[in-house]
């Protein structure tokens, strides 16, 4: 058997259907466009907002506080500081438990 081709690129039965079919896949395309799509949403646990009302709270505080310092200050030098070694204990395991949750 021999094969058989024809060409048809000039041909204007199949330039008209061609453009017809362009024209009908460029209409579907541009309809798919009108589906509206949800909107992404965002969600906190109680735990999240709770953190974050913290970390506010915290970033506005003073990075030194002054009046503290010059209390503590006034205090040593007077020789009215005492702190015992178990207060000084406690407060490192509290800043490391602290450390651990941050």
């Amino acid at each position: 058997m021999g094969c058989f081709f024809m060409k048809i690129s000039n041909n204007p039965n199949v330039n008209k259907a061609m453009q017809i079919y362009n024209k009908t896949k460029s209409e579907k395309v541009n309809n798919t466009k009108e589906v509206k799509k949800p909107k992404d949403e965002l969600q906190l646990s109680d735990k999240a907002k709770e953190y974050q009302i913290a970390m506010k709270a915290f970033k506005k505080l003073p990075e030194v506080r002054e009046d503290l310092v010059n209390t503590l200050k006034d205090e040593i030098n007077q020789g009215k500081y005492n702190v015992s070694g178990k207060e000084i204990a406690d407060k490192i395991i509290e800043s490391i438990g602290v450390d651990r949750k941050i």
